[in-house]
């Protein structure tokens, strides 16, 4: 079966668990919204499906491959891209030079820059005299163009204004419409909410809720008692 699946996965960082017995399926074509209050433990459930971190429990697999003992970058390999936080762009490349480091091939690179116009403009500009918006598009296309299966984003919207933000909110939902599976972690939930298919509240490194993300957008009272940690998941 063609998803990637956590199977009560709990993560261990330093003394003790950051991430305790989550489970979640991401499906093709489909976006998941992790939300949860800083310090729950979002970052490092994304570094331990990547393989930048291991899990200390549970199970992983991705189109029925199991990630447990694979490499970051086997895992890469079967599809599985990482967008961490942070703009991690070559500064003193080009656009272009930054986005034919992961594409498979010059069609990957026009491809992902049809997604941001404004980088098409740019492609022969020095990564590092882009604003921070621009930036953050060339992480994203750099992501589209290794043409992933899976796609995991940590706050995008990290030191972005939220105008930049929103802007760049349809192109992840365009990428998930193309058949790419999405994990998103994301600090503005309300608008992160609104694009996804489903969501999942992490507090204190355990899962408050997971379901449909409608829900949560449509009361706030219980995307509330979520991050209290007093919703039923």
């Amino acid at each position: 079966m063609n998803e990637l699946i956590l199977d009560d996965v709990s993560v261990s960082r330093g003394s003790g668990p950051v991430v305790s017995g989550v489970s979640l399926v991401v499906k093709p074509g489909s976006l998941l919204t992790l939300v949860g209050p800083n310090g729950a433990g979002k970052t490092s459930l994304l570094e331990s499906i990547s393989g930048i971190v291991s899990t200390s429990k549970g199970d992983m697999s991705l189109d029925g491959v199991p990630l447990g003992k694979l490499s970051r970058i086997k895992r890469s390999r079967l599809g599985l891209v990482h967008v961490e936080q942070g703009r991690t762009v070559f500064p003193s490349l080009t656009v272009q030079e930054n986005l034919e480091l992961t594409a498979k091939s010059p069609a990957g690179v026009d491809e992902a820059l049809e997604l941001f116009p404004e980088l098409h403009k740019r492609r022969g500009s020095a990564s590092g005299l882009l604003s921070g918006g621009e930036q953050q598009m060339v992480v994203l296309a750099r992501a589209f163009a290794a043409r992933p299966k899976y796609l995991l984003i940590d706050e995008m919207s990290l030191g972005l204004a939220p105008v930049v933000f929103l802007r760049l909110l349809p192109i992840i939902r365009h990428i998930a419409d193309s058949g790419v599976g999405i994990l998103m972690v994301e600090q503005f939930a309300q608008l992160a909410l609104k694009i996804a298919d489903e969501a999942i509240v992490v507090t204190g490194g355990r899962l408050t809720y997971g379901g449909p993300a409608e829900p949560l957008m449509a009361d706030p009272a219980l995307l509330h008692r979520a991050y209290l940690g007093i919703a039923e998941v």
